[in-house]
């Protein structure tokens, strides 16, 4: 057991030498902004409802295209962890920073950046179960282009399929957690409806689909000079196969 583990943590710690900073410190960013501008609805209809993670929230599954593509599903998964457990530290340090109280009243600087726990928690659970979908989703599509694995059509098809149903279930497990489950006790009523949370999660994954069909250029071609490159070669010898 104690030798898994060590050889788990040398092969995150070559993992984090391998992806370029650029990518994590992006992916990572993202994540975070996510998390803030999800205690936003940014449009609400009888049947549709939107909120404000929908802006960001492609960068983080691009990212994730990516890796999958370069490392494998489990060094995206990996990161995707990674991101989240920062996230988690921000979120403690905005909540420390609005409780600490001053002369000033900055009641709305600290109702935005202390967030709301049940917020929170949703995005969390559907942050890590979408990527895990996401993630092998795409790497087992890429596996079926066995004459061309590395050519454009193998990445774009791989990329749009697991980023929309990836989407899709990032957006419906955090709409029916945060806005079905939690909000009506907590915000004084406030909800969603099933049906609003279902037609927000297919926009949403259609929108962030487009997102995914317009930058797709830019990670297929960050892939190839990658592989120009070499980066990430010795963690791509050893483990993606």
């Amino acid at each position: 057991m104690k030798e898994k583990l060590i050889s788990a943590a040398a092969d995150t710690k070559l993992l984090f030498r391998s992806v370029p900073s650029v990518v994590t410190a992006l992916f990572t960013i993202s994540v975070v902004m996510m998390n803030i501008l999800a205690n936003k609805t940014i449009y609400r209809s009888g049947w549709l409802a939107i909120d404000g993670g929908i802006l960001v929230s492609w960068l983080s599954f691009l990212c994730m295209d990516i890796v999958t593509k370069a490392f494998g599903p489990k060094a995206a998964t990996k990161l995707s962890v990674f991101a989240m457990f920062v996230n988690l530290l921000a979120c403690l340090i905005f909540y420390i920073t609005s409780i600490i109280p001053t002369k000033d009243d900055f009641s709305a600087f600290n109702t935005v950046i202390g967030g709301t726990w049940f917020i929170l928690i949703s995005s969390a659970v559907a942050f890590i179960s979408s990527a895990a979908v996401n993630n092998f989703m795409n790497w087992g599509i890429g596996k079926l282009f066995r004459k061309n694995p590395d050519g454009k059509l193998a990445y774009v098809t791989r990329s749009y399929v697991s980023t929309f149903v990836g989407q899709f279930v990032d957006n419906l497990i955090f709409a029916v957690l945060a806005f079905m489950l939690f909000a009506p006790v907590f915000w004084d009523g406030f909800h969603w409806t099933f049906i609003q949370c279902v037609t927000c999660s297919i926009l949403g994954a259609s929108l962030e689909l487009l997102m995914e069909v317009v930058f797709s250029p830019i990670g297929y071609a960050v892939l190839r000079k990658w592989d120009k490159d070499g980066v990430g070669a010795e963690y791509r010898r050893r483990y993606v196969q």
